[in-house]
Protein backbone atom coordinates (compact mmCIF):
# COMPACT_ATOMS: atom_id res chain seq x y z
CA UNK A 1 0.00 0.00 0.00
CA UNK A 2 1.31 3.45 -0.89
CA UNK A 3 2.07 5.75 2.06
CA UNK A 4 -0.23 8.64 2.90
CA UNK A 5 0.84 12.10 1.85
CA UNK A 6 1.71 12.99 5.45
CA UNK A 7 3.73 9.81 5.98
CA UNK A 8 5.58 10.36 2.73
CA UNK A 9 6.47 13.94 3.69
CA UNK A 10 7.81 12.75 7.06
CA UNK A 11 10.07 10.18 5.39
CA UNK A 12 11.42 12.82 3.00
CA UNK A 13 12.33 15.18 5.84
CA UNK A 14 15.51 13.18 6.48
CA UNK A 15 16.96 13.88 3.01
CA UNK A 16 20.11 15.99 2.87
CA UNK A 17 20.27 19.37 1.13
CA UNK A 18 22.95 20.45 -1.36
CA UNK A 19 26.37 20.53 0.31
CA UNK A 20 27.59 23.41 -1.89
CA UNK A 21 24.59 24.84 -3.78
CA UNK A 22 25.21 26.68 -7.03
CA UNK A 23 23.44 30.02 -7.56
CA UNK A 24 23.87 29.66 -11.34
CA UNK A 25 21.94 26.37 -11.27
CA UNK A 26 19.45 27.81 -8.75
CA UNK A 27 19.92 24.80 -6.49
CA UNK A 28 17.25 24.86 -3.83
CA UNK A 29 15.91 21.84 -1.99
CA UNK A 30 12.37 20.92 -3.03
CA UNK A 31 10.36 21.01 0.21
CA UNK A 32 9.34 17.52 1.41
CA UNK A 33 5.71 18.64 1.67
CA UNK A 34 5.69 19.76 -1.97
CA UNK A 35 7.34 16.56 -3.19
CA UNK A 36 4.89 14.48 -1.16
CA UNK A 37 1.92 16.43 -2.58
CA UNK A 38 3.16 15.99 -6.17
CA UNK A 39 3.85 12.27 -5.88
CA UNK A 40 0.76 11.48 -3.82
CA UNK A 41 -1.36 13.15 -6.51
CA UNK A 42 0.57 11.25 -9.19
CA UNK A 43 -0.29 8.03 -7.40
CA UNK A 44 -3.97 8.91 -7.23
CA UNK A 45 -3.93 9.69 -10.97
CA UNK A 46 -2.26 6.38 -11.83
CA UNK A 47 0.81 8.24 -13.08
CA UNK A 48 3.22 6.14 -11.01
CA UNK A 49 2.24 2.98 -12.85
CA UNK A 50 4.81 3.88 -15.50
CA UNK A 51 8.48 4.97 -15.44
CA UNK A 52 9.00 8.32 -13.72
CA UNK A 53 11.78 10.66 -14.88
CA UNK A 54 12.89 13.50 -12.62
CA UNK A 55 14.50 16.22 -14.76
CA UNK A 56 17.08 18.24 -12.84
CA UNK A 57 16.73 15.97 -9.83
CA UNK A 58 19.31 17.77 -7.66
CA UNK A 59 19.57 15.85 -4.40
CA UNK A 60 16.80 13.54 -5.53
CA UNK A 61 13.76 14.74 -3.61
CA UNK A 62 11.12 14.19 -6.32
CA UNK A 63 12.62 10.97 -7.71
CA UNK A 64 12.90 9.49 -4.23
CA UNK A 65 9.37 10.60 -3.38
CA UNK A 66 8.10 8.90 -6.53
CA UNK A 67 9.90 5.67 -5.62
CA UNK A 68 8.57 5.67 -2.06
CA UNK A 69 5.06 6.46 -3.33
CA UNK A 70 5.11 3.30 -5.47
CA UNK A 71 6.52 4.29 -8.87
CA UNK A 72 7.10 1.40 -11.24
CA UNK A 73 10.58 2.83 -11.90
CA UNK A 74 12.24 6.14 -11.03
CA UNK A 75 15.10 7.86 -12.85
CA UNK A 76 16.82 11.06 -11.70
CA UNK A 77 18.81 13.18 -14.16
CA UNK A 78 21.11 16.05 -13.22
CA UNK A 79 24.13 17.88 -14.63
CA UNK A 80 25.80 18.13 -11.19
CA UNK A 81 27.70 14.98 -10.21
CA UNK A 82 28.10 16.12 -6.60
CA UNK A 83 24.35 16.56 -6.28
CA UNK A 84 23.81 13.07 -7.68
CA UNK A 85 26.18 11.64 -5.07
CA UNK A 86 24.04 13.24 -2.38
CA UNK A 87 20.91 11.96 -4.14
CA UNK A 88 22.25 8.40 -4.07
CA UNK A 89 23.05 8.74 -0.37
CA UNK A 90 19.57 10.13 0.25
CA UNK A 91 17.95 7.21 -1.56
CA UNK A 92 19.93 4.74 0.52
CA UNK A 93 18.93 6.55 3.71
CA UNK A 94 15.21 5.94 3.12
CA UNK A 95 15.36 2.72 1.11
CA UNK A 96 14.29 4.19 -2.24
CA UNK A 97 15.24 2.60 -5.56
CA UNK A 98 16.25 5.18 -8.18
CA UNK A 99 18.50 5.08 -11.25
CA UNK A 100 20.76 8.17 -11.31
CA UNK A 101 21.92 9.61 -14.63
CA UNK A 102 24.49 12.38 -15.14
CA UNK A 103 23.34 14.66 -17.95
CA UNK A 104 21.64 17.87 -19.04
CA UNK A 105 17.91 17.67 -18.31
CA UNK A 106 17.15 19.93 -21.28
CA UNK A 107 18.88 17.34 -23.51
CA UNK A 108 18.41 14.17 -21.46
CA UNK A 109 20.66 11.22 -22.29
CA UNK A 110 17.74 8.81 -22.12
CA UNK A 111 15.59 7.12 -24.70
CA UNK A 112 12.03 5.93 -24.24
CA UNK A 113 11.97 2.42 -25.60
CA UNK A 114 8.88 1.28 -27.46
CA UNK A 115 7.68 -0.80 -24.55
CA UNK A 116 8.12 2.17 -22.18
CA UNK A 117 6.36 4.44 -24.63
CA UNK A 118 3.44 2.05 -24.80
CA UNK A 119 3.19 2.21 -21.02
CA UNK A 120 3.84 5.94 -20.99
CA UNK A 121 6.38 8.05 -19.12
CA UNK A 122 5.71 10.49 -16.29
CA UNK A 123 8.02 13.47 -15.78
CA UNK A 124 8.40 15.25 -12.45
CA UNK A 125 10.60 18.33 -12.23
CA UNK A 126 11.51 21.36 -10.17
CA UNK A 127 13.40 23.36 -12.82
CA UNK A 128 15.20 26.66 -12.22
CA UNK A 129 12.66 29.45 -11.84
CA UNK A 130 14.78 31.70 -14.08
CA UNK A 131 15.72 34.15 -11.34
CA UNK A 132 19.35 34.27 -12.47
CA UNK A 133 20.27 36.10 -15.67
CA UNK A 134 21.73 33.03 -17.37
CA UNK A 135 18.64 30.95 -16.58
CA UNK A 136 15.96 33.07 -18.22
CA UNK A 137 13.20 30.80 -19.52
CA UNK A 138 14.96 27.72 -18.11
CA UNK A 139 11.59 26.31 -17.09
CA UNK A 140 10.51 26.45 -20.74
CA UNK A 141 13.46 24.21 -21.68
CA UNK A 142 12.32 21.68 -19.09
CA UNK A 143 8.75 21.83 -20.37
CA UNK A 144 10.02 21.18 -23.89
CA UNK A 145 11.84 18.09 -22.67
CA UNK A 146 8.78 16.93 -20.77
CA UNK A 147 6.65 17.34 -23.88
CA UNK A 148 9.16 15.33 -25.93
CA UNK A 149 9.41 12.30 -23.62
CA UNK A 150 6.32 12.25 -21.38
CA UNK A 151 2.65 11.46 -21.57
CA UNK A 152 2.13 13.31 -18.27
CA UNK A 153 4.29 15.82 -16.43
CA UNK A 154 4.33 17.55 -13.06
CA UNK A 155 6.47 20.69 -13.08
CA UNK A 156 7.06 23.40 -10.49
CA UNK A 157 7.26 27.03 -11.59
CA UNK A 158 7.53 30.52 -10.16
CA UNK A 159 4.40 32.30 -8.95
CA UNK A 160 2.42 33.82 -11.79
CA UNK A 161 3.36 31.18 -14.38
CA UNK A 162 -0.08 29.73 -15.01
CA UNK A 163 -0.83 31.75 -18.15
CA UNK A 164 2.55 30.84 -19.67
CA UNK A 165 2.27 27.13 -18.79
CA UNK A 166 -1.29 26.82 -20.05
CA UNK A 167 -0.42 28.68 -23.25
CA UNK A 168 2.66 26.54 -23.91
CA UNK A 169 0.82 23.30 -23.20
CA UNK A 170 -2.08 24.33 -25.41
CA UNK A 171 0.23 25.24 -28.29
CA UNK A 172 1.81 21.79 -28.06
CA UNK A 173 -1.47 19.89 -27.91
CA UNK A 174 -1.37 19.39 -24.14
CA UNK A 175 -3.69 20.43 -21.35
CA UNK A 176 -3.20 21.48 -17.73
CA UNK A 177 -5.45 19.25 -15.62
CA UNK A 178 -4.35 20.24 -12.10
CA UNK A 179 -2.70 23.34 -10.62
CA UNK A 180 -1.86 24.19 -7.02
CA UNK A 181 0.36 26.53 -5.03
CA UNK A 182 3.65 25.31 -3.53
CA UNK A 183 5.37 27.44 -0.87
CA UNK A 184 9.18 27.18 -0.78
CA UNK A 185 10.66 28.20 2.59
CA UNK A 186 14.32 29.11 1.98
CA UNK A 187 17.12 29.82 4.41
CA UNK A 188 19.82 32.33 3.45
CA UNK A 189 22.37 30.47 1.27
CA UNK A 190 23.71 32.85 -1.37
CA UNK A 191 25.43 36.24 -1.04
CA UNK A 192 22.60 38.05 -2.81
CA UNK A 193 20.06 36.86 -0.21
CA UNK A 194 19.31 39.73 2.16
CA UNK A 195 17.10 37.92 4.70
CA UNK A 196 17.88 34.94 6.90
CA UNK A 197 14.68 33.21 5.80
CA UNK A 198 12.16 33.80 3.04
CA UNK A 199 9.32 32.00 1.34
CA UNK A 200 9.02 31.78 -2.42
CA UNK A 201 5.62 31.03 -3.84
CA UNK A 202 5.71 28.33 -6.48
CA UNK A 203 3.01 26.75 -8.60
CA UNK A 204 2.71 23.10 -9.66
CA UNK A 205 1.04 22.02 -12.89
CA UNK A 206 0.02 18.57 -14.07
CA UNK A 207 -0.05 18.43 -17.86
CA UNK A 208 -1.38 15.68 -20.09
CA UNK A 209 0.50 15.73 -23.39
CA UNK A 210 -1.08 14.60 -26.65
Amino acid sequence: MAPSRRTLARRLESLADFSDPSPDLEQYLTPPEVAAHVCHLAGLQGDLERPVVDLGTGTGMLAIAASLAGADRAVGIDVDSAALETAAENAGRVGATVDWVLGDASRPPVATANDDRDRGVTVVSNPPFGAQRGNRHADRDFLETARSIADVSYTIHNEGSQEFVESYAGDEGGAVTHAFRAPFPIDRRFDFHTAETATLEGEVFRIEWA
